[in-house]
């Protein structure tokens, strides 16, 4: 299980980083069902695997946060059985912390919103989706403007997923009419891959975004789970993914460069809400 989860992180199947650190936990504690024969073996299993995990997404800050926090939780057992036991506890605190703090980070956001607002997002952000929901079941209704989220995409994903639901009218757009669009925006609303120091990382195309919502005086609010929230220890390391996602045919005579996330300063930003609270920059 551990082997095929790290296959599938690396492949970026799964693409939000919750659920990336949820699949994580959850394939360690498949340590918790094997046969050791000493509490040594079982302690070095568990920190091999651990570091496959997290080596399989450099790039998210909650998988190196929860699994630090797992094996910082099991400690050194006295017996197998023991360590065992603090590894299935403490990958059911960590899924619930990451899951209800998704939840709540939602529904600090949507007491943001107002009713009627035109709000801009990019890429597909689970909690941003929670987030509209959260207020249309408030009983308030939105106009969003999402953009393509080049060239994977992840736009299309998220305003098929708007189309589907009542209380809000979604518009596609390419990403370079991001300019010609957030003027008439009352807001932008984004997700986050992690916020490390005062610097944001996210999808490709969110610094451009926020650059653009400042200089409009669009105010740019960030949400996702605390635990994406990270002041130091944790070195971001980009991803860059394969040249056929930007061109098909073999590029001769270029290069080719195509980056996952890029880094936004937090002062472009208007302010970050977690399941913690709403924090104003």
């Amino acid at each position: 299980m551990i082997d095929e989860t790290v296959a599938e992180i690396e492949g970026m199947r799964t693409h939000s980083s919750s659920v990336v650190a949820v699949k994580a936990a959850r394939a360690l504690a498949s340590l918790a069902e094997r046969e050791f024969a000493a509490v040594e073996e079982f302690r070095r299993s568990l920190t091999r695997n651990s570091d496959a995990l997290r080596r399989a997404a450099p790039s998210h800050a909650s998988l190196w946060s929860t699994q630090r926090e797992l094996i910082d939780a099991v400690g050194e057992p006295e017996t197998v059985e023991e360590g065992k036991a603090r590894l299935r506890a403490a990958v059911e605190e960590v899924v619930e912390r990451v899951e209800s703090g998704k939840a709540g980070a939602a529904a600090n956001a949507a007491e943001l919103l107002a009713d009627g607002e035109r709000i801009f997002t990019h890429d597909y952000s689970t909690t941003v989706l929670a987030a509209l929901d959260d207020g249309v079941a408030d009983g308030k209704t939105f106009e969003v403007v999402v953009s393509e989220a080049r060239p994977r995409y992840l736009g299309r994903k998220t305003a098929r997923a708007l189309g589907g639901r009542d209380g809000i009218e979604p518009t596609l757009v390419v990403d370079s009419a991001m300019g010609v669009e957030l003027a008439d925006c009352d807001r932008v609303l984004v997700g986050m891959d992690c916020i490390v120091g005062d610097t944001l990382y996210n999808r490709v195309g969110t610094y451009p975004l926020a650059a653009t919502a400042a200089d409009l005086g669009v105010p740019v609010w960030v949400v996702g789970s605390a635990a994406k929230v990270i002041e130091s220890g944790f070195a971001f390391e980009n991803e860059h993914r394969a040249e056929s996602e930007v061109i098909l045919e073999p590029p001769e005579g270029f290069a080719v460069s195509n980056p996952a996330y890029d880094a936004t300063p937090t002062r472009l930003l208007e302010g970050v809400v977690t399941d913690q609270g709403v924090e104003r920059l």
